[in-house]
């Protein structure tokens, strides 16, 4: 149960001034979620990122929206969703999509989830195979889920619960 929005494509900077459609008419993801009555608020983001420059502005953006979510909802809990990992194909690539680089980037999670009091919850262990890659027959191109992976996460939000 309970409300998302999302869009394709969506970065922790885009988040801010990126208008699409939502339930609520076209504008800013976060401008959206201002407007919600939120008691939890789950985040997923940072794939998009990957490709940005080391990790000092995904760092300072992750920040700014950490800040901007516990001020327009200062009494939702905020749940931060690791990066999920990507195939051994995938991996193997050696294009910026890979394990290394999200490992770094929810490094960074993890430690901002610390300085601002927010949850850091590890879902990429909920598709990942006995090597640390995301299981093979739960992804259609070595980065997204497919029906599978998707209740697998689904399955792993539902038996971790954030009080």
């Amino acid at each position: 149960t309970g409300k998302y929005l999302y869009v394709t494509g969506a970065t922790v900077a885009s988040v801010f001034n990126k208008s699409v459609d939502t339930p609520l008419g076209k504008m800013p993801l976060l401008d959206a979620l201002q407007q919600m009555d939120c008691g939890k608020i789950y985040v997923m983001l940072g794939v998009n990122e990957l490709g940005w420059n080391g990790t000092d502005i995904f760092r300072n953006q992750s920040a700014k929206l950490i800040e901007r979510l516990q001020a327009d909802h200062p009494d939702a809990t905020i749940v931060i969703q690791s990066i999920l990992p990507v195939s051994a194909k995938q991996d193997a690539k050696g294009s910026y999509v890979n394990n290394q680089r999200i490992d770094a980037y929810n490094q960074v999670l993890q430690e901002l989830a610390e300085t601002y009091g927010v949850v850091y919850l590890n879902v990429a262990e909920a598709v990942m195979d006995e090597d640390g890659y995301l299981r093979a027959d739960w992804n259609f191109d070595g980065v997204h889920l497919n029906k599978a992976g998707c209740q697998a996460w689904l399955d792993y939000l539902r038996t971790h619960p954030v009080t």
